[in-house]
């Protein structure tokens, strides 16, 4: 349970959490799929989506291709999207003929443009009145410092860095010590938010964190933590006087 007069410390994820695609990658990818012969079905959208979260949470699946494939290219993505077709339920054989037409029209057809939402600039700017520290863990190799400059949510923030600089991704716990140490912070007077209920909540819940999940489309309506449709709601959550 959160207890509000106990938290100190905010922590957001990067991608998909503070920063998106426009339009996003599963929704892209599953309208392409569909144009594949795909069934347009919420139950089908919804086991994409929750086996593209769980094949970036550093899946077993994740080391395999990456081991198996030269840094992420064409082969990679092929195989990629050949895995998404079977997590729908498609058979093998057929899978592997649709996964190379569904790379060739992500290649082709998807240019998003990354964008915060204006309304999560107040989220933010009500996080640091109201006294909280503020920071950004990523699961990114590269660092995001200016990035989030070019974003705008560099004044916002405490303190930002991404998973290689500390040699462990989520869910891994170790990527939070940094945190720890940066904010002087115990776990428990910790809320950390993401999108990826795989990477993000199990890895909060690994460090004894409080995870909250950002699920605008209720990908994970069986999720066994605290939800949220929009950062604005924590606004609500996290504001001692509404207690």
């Amino acid at each position: 349970m959160l207890h509000r007069n106990n938290i100190e410390t905010v922590i957001f994820d990067l991608d998909g959490t503070l920063r998106h695609n426009v339009p996003s990658a599963d929704e892209t990818q599953f309208n392409f799929a569909v144009s594949l012969g795909i069934s347009n079905s919420p139950e089908c959208h919804r086991r994409g989506a929750q086996w593209a979260h769980r094949y970036w949470a550093q899946s077993e699946e994740l080391a395999q291709d990456i081991e198996g494939f030269d840094r992420l290219e064409k082969p990679f993505w092929e195989n990629y999207c050949t895995r998404y077709f079977m997590a729908l339920g498609v058979i093998k054989g057929e899978a592997s003929d649709l996964g190379p037409k569904l790379a060739q029209r992500m290649e082709e057809g998807y240019n998003p443009q990354s964008q915060v939402h204006p309304e999560d600039f107040t989220t933010l700017g009500f996080l640091r009145e109201a006294g909280y520290k503020v920071g950004l863990v990523s699961n990114r190799t590269n660092p995001c410092n200016e990035e989030l400059q070019e974003l705008g949510l560099s004044p916002y923030l405490d303190f930002a860095y991404v998973a290689a600089e500390v040699g462990a991704w989520k869910p891994d716990p170790a990527i939070f010590n940094r945190a720890f140490e940066v904010t002087g912070s115990s776990p428990e007077r910790i809320v950390y938010i993401g999108d990826n209920y795989y990477a993000d909540i199990l890895g909060a819940k690994n460090a004894g964190i409080t995870p909250i999940l950002l699920d605008p489309r209720g990908i994970f309506p069986d999720a066994e933590c605290a939800v949220i449709r929009s950062l604005g709601e924590l606004t609500e959550i996290l504001n001692p006087q509404h207690q």
